[in-house]
């Protein structure tokens, strides 16, 4: 009994305190585990499953365009880190250096990378010598390690999974098109297979990623009304390769520097699912992402048939391609019931004694909780036909919250106050100047989120300092 009650224990409501709730998820659904080192996370067996899905369909997306893996050393020498002076200065804070190797101390420091334009860079510096060597388009699946000073489960850790593209191209039109490209593929990964509605758009050059000339990025809201930074892609112009000195002979046999692209997206959004889609019986997971889809639960186990009937289920779902598993535990159907709930298996397979009689099978969903008496006959349709609805139950529902809390603001103090009252994203139009920006941070503690890609004209002035405004920009509260 006592590990029956340790299972099922309540977690906190969400709307007692959202960041304990969100610790609660991220513990008891067994996604991760503390180490004994500051700020570095075990992701478990069913937190990397989540981001094994993830890269799978991300790693088909990019291969579909033409990219490769490719991997990179973990270490970087300093000199090579400062040839591109924006960039170090942009990572310094978060550096972690090695300086012993074994009991001797190193000629020279050498960085853990928090990120690898570095790396790439040098390497490309080999090898690019004629335009018919472009275009590069590569990708990384590896952790980097950032030295940060505060550390939350998947939103903020030491050390983190993630992709990073690099690519190498030809001309700026050719690396502004693929920034473009990879933005888009990180809002379909979200949208279609993640249930999480975005807002596209252009960091700010005080947001933008350190040495890049332009940084898109993809911004999604949470339950609590914050943002959360999906993905990132960067465009670095031809400054990596003028401080790396790669340079290829073009068609006319002159001699031209490359333009450089970056991209990225880690398991950071696996703690904006959480965020997104979790209730106060735990984490709700979109199918597409699911580890397991459905579950198949034997009721009244002990009776004559019903285990039989159960692996039936069991079997005809995984043969039409469902991840599925089937309990067929001696815990209880409500420790069974409350542990999927918790753990956001989207379907739960329900089969009993009288089920049989009437051939069928009872099918809860774990986004509404609803209930649905299905024909055996029709398992296979049905079961699709859930998933599919769930997927959209759970985008029509984060994508009212996005919609639901975006309000236009017309000064720097409504701004405040809407924030301070309801939350959410702020939109506003906006000068352009970084102190301005800067205002709307002191004094309404909000970041710039992006310069969405659909503008609207909502004044004619910037409503901080009453300058012609440039652009619509979004404001909100981020982790």
């Amino acid at each position: 009994m006592a590990k029956e009650k340790k299972q099922v224990e309540q977690i906190t409501d969400m709307e007692v305190d959202f960041a304990k709730w969100y610790t609660d998820v991220c513990t008891k659904a067994e996604l991760i585990d503390y180490t004994s080192t500051k700020g570095m996370f075990i992701l478990r067996p069913y937190g990397y499953a989540i981001w094994e899905n993830i890269q799978k369909e991300l790693d088909a997306r990019f291969k579909e365009t033409g990219h490769v893996n490719v991997a990179m050393p973990m270490l970087i020498p300093e000199s090579l880190l400062q040839k591109e002076k924006d960039h170090v200065e942009g990572f310094a804070p978060e550096c972690a250096w090695v300086t012993h190797g074994g009991s001797e101390k190193l000629e020279e420091r050498l960085c853990v990378r928090p990120t690898s334009e570095t790396l790439f860079c040098d390497h490309w510096s080999h090898i690019v010598h004629s335009w018919r060597d472009l275009p590069l388009l590569y990708n990384q699946w590896c952790s980097v390690l950032r030295w940060e000073k505060t550390s939350r489960p998947f939103l903020r850790h030491r050390e983190f999974l993630w992709q990073e593209g690099h690519t190498l191209h030809a001309t700026a039109e050719e690396a502004i098109a693929e920034t473009e490209q990879q933005l888009e593929t990180y809002a379909d990964l979200c949208e279609n297979v993640l249930a999480m509605p975005v807002v596209r758009g252009q960091k700010t050059d005080k947001e933008k990623f350190a040495g890049a000339e332009r940084t898109y990025t993809i911004e999604c809201m949470m339950h609590d009304r914050k943002a959360l930074q999906g993905g990132t892609s960067h465009y670095f112009g031809d400054g990596f390769a003028k401080a790396f000195d790669i340079s290829y002979t073009d068609k006319e046999n002159k001699l031209q520097a490359p333009h450089e692209t970056s991209w990225g997206l880690s398991t950071r959004i696996i703690g904006g699912l959480i965020m997104t889609h979790g209730d106060n019986r735990g984490l709700v997971l979109p199918p597409r992402i699911a580890p397991t889809q459905a579950v198949v639960i034997p009721v009244a186990m002990h009776k004559e048939g019903v285990l039989a009937a159960a692996e039936g289920l069991y079997e005809r779902l995984k043969a039409a391609g469902i991840r599925v598993k089937i309990d067929d535990s001696e815990q209880s159907m409500g420790w069974k019931a409350a542990e999927y709930e918790m753990k956001g298996v989207p379907l739960r397979v329900e089969i009993g004694p009288k089920d049989m009689e009437k051939e069928q099978c009872c099918i809860c969903r774990r986004d509404s909780g609803e209930k649905v008496f299905v024909p055996l006959a029709e398992l296979e349709t049905e079961v699709v036909r859930l998933l599919d609805e769930v997927h959209n139950g759970l985008y029509e529902r984060a994508a009212k919250n996005l919609a639901d809390h975006t309000y236009p603001a017309f000064s720097l103090e409504e701004a405040k106050q809407i924030q301070e009252e309801k939350g959410g994203f702020i939109k506003t139009m906006w000068c352009g100047e970084l102190q301005c920006e800067l205002d709307m941070k002191e004094k309404a503690g909000m970041t710039s989120r992006c310069i969405p890609f659909v503008q609207e004209h909502l004044a004619d002035t910037c409503p901080i300092c009453g300058k012609p405004a440039k652009h619509m920009i979004y404001w909100g509260v981020a982790y």
